[in-house]
């Protein structure tokens, strides 16, 4: 998938992907890409800066965990998270309702 086609839904994507769950950011991409079918393989390069821009916006809390020995990062969603989540889900189906109502077959005129 190309990531134009992601630009404005990133923010919706890792919100999503956090619902109910704390990821350290590796397995944010991992999830990602499963949920996805394998069609979103988001760099590190994207991912990262996009969930310190949530954190900033009081989307997502972040905290140093130890895992097998290794520090990580995990975030999860703040309660603003949660209620942006919500917005972002109903923007998105009013969005994905519209064009469904533009590319959709035209009926066959007589």
């Amino acid at each position: 998938m190309k990531a134009d086609a992601l630009r404005g839904h990133l923010d919706a994507l890792l919100l999503a992907t956090l619902d109910g769950r704390d990821l350290h950011g590796y397995a944010i991409i991992e999830a990602l890409q499963k949920r996805s079918g394998g069609a979103l393989d988001l760099p590190t390069g994207t991912v990262y800066p996009a969930l310190r821009r949530l954190e900033r916006a009081g989307f997502v809390q972040s905290s140093w965990n130890t895992v097998g020995g290794r520090q990580r990062r995990t975030y999860r969603l703040t309660q603003a998270g949660v209620r942006e989540l919500q917005v972002q889900r109903r923007a998105w189906r009013e969005f994905t309702s519209a064009i469904e109502g533009v590319l959709k077959a035209a009926p066959a005129q007589a």
